[in-house]
């Protein structure tokens, strides 16, 4: 099997990570890097151990025709340069959140199904082994049916309003950065169908939003997601059933999961002893999805992020005028 090449469109801090990853994996490499500039672009082929370095994005998709492309810059740009790759026939795997809104959802994947070329959102949460023990704890009835769900997520963010956090036109907000995981990382354990959501939101003198409420109405459970830029909180996944419950601490880069019987005694205590680099496993899925032929993949289809990229609507939706 041939060597599976790479290429990254951004040069940043999450860049690196995702070498490190494509490091890791037998048959994959990482053949070049293209940023806007091009001495960032080439310091970051220098200190990554990257063989070509590029100062325009299309010139880099023109001249490597790689494998795979993977999107690494802020959100405000995903869309643009998803629609590229896919216009050089070129395989996607772009971070989250991977839109702003349903639109651009709606633009890249209609093309990328009628292209046949594979898209798909970098939510490296839903392949991590400690979420995907609780997938199997809920999926084989451990709690019983799930009636209940809170998802929390929260810190104190630079609030310096050029930089991505608070940042509009960088494509900033609370519901980009990590609302986008307590909605994935909760309708990917609660599989059922969502009958309604609401959404409350406080916005930031910046423009975007810095906090949020969604409330989530399933066919048998109820959720509710708060995210925040604005405080530290207690960031955790717990689910309640009718025996027991499930706790994720950090479900976002989640390592460990806790199983609770319906006295509260614990049962299980998973702990993820083996992940080196979280990011492997969703470029291993991408792999294998290209070279198979889909353009989507089962575990991040298109139609989970494009359901996230209609909350962000709702949520933008309660901004002051």
């Amino acid at each position: 099997m041939k060597e599976f090449r790479f290429v990254i469109l951004g040069a940043g801090n999450i860049a690196g990570k995702f070498c490190e990853a494509v490091s890791l994996i037998e048959g994959a490499a990482v053949v070049a890097v293209a940023s806007k500039s091009l001495t960032k672009a080439m310091n970051f082929a220098e200190k990554n151990g990257v063989v070509k370095a590029y100062g325009d994005y299309e010139e880099m998709l023109q001249m490597e025709k790689p494998d795979g492309a993977y999107i690494a810059v802020t959100p405000n740009d995903h869309h643009r340069l998803s629609m590229l790759c896919l216009k050089y026939g070129v395989p996607v795997l772009c971070e989250k959140a991977m839109f702003r809104n349903s639109r651009e959802a709606r633009e890249v994947f209609s093309l990328s199904e009628r292209k046949g070329i594979f898209v798909m959102e970098a939510l490296w949460s839903r392949f991590l082994p400690a979420v995907r023990e609780a997938e199997e704890w809920l999926a084989t009835g451990r709690i019983g049916k799930a009636k209940l769900a809170h998802c929390t997520i929260g810190f104190r963010a630079d609030q310096d309003p050029e930089k991505r956090y608070y940042s509009p036109k960088l494509g900033g907000g609370a519901s980009k950065d990590i609302t986008v995981y307590a909605y994935e990382i909760t309708t990917y354990l609660i599989r059922q169908k969502l009958k309604n959501r609401t959404v409350s939101a406080i916005w930031s003198e910046s423009g975007v939003d810095e906090s949020s409420i969604v409330t989530l109405e399933f066919e048998e459970t109820l959720a509710s997601l708060m995210t925040t830029f604005a405080a530290d909180t207690d960031e955790r996944l717990v689910i309640y059933g009718e025996r027991g419950r499930i706790e994720l601490p950090y479900p976002h880069y989640a390592s460990e999961a806790f199983l609770y019987g319906e006295k509260g005694e614990l049962l299980e205590h998973f702990r993820d002893e083996v992940t080196k680099n979280g990011f492997t496993y969703e470029i291993e899925e991408m792999i294998r999805c290209v070279e198979i032929g889909l353009c989507e993949s089962p575990v991040v289809p298109h139609s989970a992020t494009l359901s996230c990229a209609e909350l962000f609507d709702e949520i933008d939706a309660t901004e002051p005028e």
